[in-house]
């Protein structure tokens, strides 16, 4: 029974019939109180002009018509009192409506009358203290009955909500097992799987959400598959110089003059492999969030300084740098940081042609230090900015058209700067190649820093 209501179907159902119920009794609450006011209300009235008719009749009448006309209100569940010089014909009225009415006045009242609460309607006759006095029940009688037929509007009441809880629930529960059955045939790799997204807003809505998902993963896999075939092809590329170079060293093809060559080709291929292997690396451990970051007090003006100097020797580029003349104070961690303008560097060095500037500029902004890397190579098309940090993209895009590299560079550089709290934009620099701007918060504004 316990996992029977863990069903949305039996939640429903159950919701629906309470309600149902619920409403029948907040209906009988309020229906029966006003509806014993209004039998009340016209019972007296009506005792009112019986009372009325009552004297009219019996006052100038023999006996044997009086008596008929008691027994016929009395047939219609109206008590008949008659006074004549003070004294009631039988006992059970109160004794002030007696007197009231003896002393020729009118009552018009509720009260006990054989230990019964009823209406009290009483007028005088002409003359020596008479009078005729009607009496009736109250509504309680019907209260009564109305509460009985509760019952019978419970239970229908339970009947309707079941049905239309069952209804209700199927219809709510349809597109929610259509979607556990799509997302059945998602996981065992079926990726062309769509819901209709015809129904209620909040199905279509579902269904929406689930078809944006399988669209996302259909094209995470893509690029993922495009991304492992890029790699598996850098990979194999110094792999295959290695074992090139080692066949022919174990062959003796390679003598002994130019085996100092042949070793400082594989070295160069071997580094190349570390890197890239390293890059998957960093790569995987920054999408687990499993990346050890020593974050502390960083100059980012003597940061990029010491990159350039450490790149200024290599390639054949006209390295320039814009730097402030005082310190730019960031907190971030300075390994990760030089890493993501390594890359960046790199990046503009496979692209570049030569004598092209490359230029490595810092700035201070109010609550953030900003690192610019700007070339004058071949740059990037607007479409390209929308993809630059995605693994492999680019590769793709210009494979066979410029040099490449394996697409992990810029995907690493975003993916380190996000995670240390930065951020990381690429655009057109105004040298005419690619621009890639970070900007990196910092805890205290440089004016006090400075000034301290």
């Amino acid at each position: 029974m316990t996992n029977l209501f863990r069903t949305l179907t039996a939640r429903v159902v159950l919701v629906t019939a309470a309600t149902a119920v619920i409403a029948v009794i907040i209906t009988a609450l309020v229906a029966v109180p006003i509806s014993v006011r209004s039998v009340n209300n016209q019972v007296r009235a009506e005792l009112r002009d019986k009372s009325a008719l009552a004297v009219e009749l019996l006052t100038d009448l023999r006996p044997a018509r009086r008596e008929r006309i008691v027994q016929e209100l009395r047939e219609e569940d109206i008590a008949v009192y008659l006074i004549r010089r003070g004294v009631v014909d039988r006992p059970g009225l109160p004794q002030r409506v007696i007197k009231v009415v003896s002393a020729g006045e009118m009552v018009d009242t509720r009260g006990m009358v054989d230990g019964r609460t009823e209406f009290i309607v009483g007028r005088p006759l002409s003359g020596n203290s008479s009078g005729v006095i009607l009496t009736h029940r109250t509504g309680t009688a019907t209260a009564g009955g109305l509460l009985g037929g509760v019952w019978l509007a419970l239970l229908a009441g339970l009947g309707g909500g079941l049905f239309a809880g069952t209804l209700l629930a199927r219809l709510i529960v349809r597109p929610i097992r259509r979607a556990a059955a799509a997302a059945g045939h998602l996981s065992a790799g079926d990726r062309s799987i769509r819901l209709s997204t015809q129904g209620p807003a909040e199905a279509a809505e579902l269904a929406g959400a689930f078809n944006q998902l399988a669209s996302a993963l259909q094209v995470s896999e893509g690029r993922e598959r495009d991304f492992l075939l890029s790699v598996s092809h850098e990979l194999r590329t110094p792999l295959s110089t290695i074992r090139g170079y080692a066949e022919a060293l174990a062959d003796g093809v390679v003598g002994a003059d130019g085996a100092t060559k042949a070793g400082e080709t594989m070295l160069a291929e071997a580094e190349r492999l570390d890197r890239l292997i390293s890059d998957l690396l960093v790569l995987s451990r920054l999408e687990a969030a499993d990346l050890p970051l020593d974050v502390v007090a960083v100059d980012l003006t003597e940061l990029v300084r010491a990159a350039a100097e450490a790149w200024a020797p290599r390639g054949t580029l006209s390295l320039r740098t814009e730097l402030p003349p005082s310190p730019v104070w960031v907190r971030t961690d300075p390994g990760r940081i030089r890493q993501v303008i390594d890359g960046l560097c790199e990046n503009a060095l496979r692209v570049v042609p030569e004598g092209a500037p490359l230029i490595l500029a810092v700035r201070a902004a109010e609550t953030a230090g900003v690192v610019e890397v700007r070339d004058g190579g071949p740059g990037f098309t607007d479409d390209d900015l929308a993809v630059a940090f995605d693994r492999g993209a680019l590769n793709q895009r210009y494979k066979g058209i410029r040099k490449v590299g394996s697409g992990l560079g810029l995907a690493l550089a975003a993916r380190l700067v996000v995670r240390l709290g930065g951020t990381i934009e690429a655009g057109h620099a105004p040298e005419g190649g690619a621009r890639f701007t970070v900007t990196l918060p910092c805890e205290t504004p440089y004016e006090t820093r400075t000034s301290s």
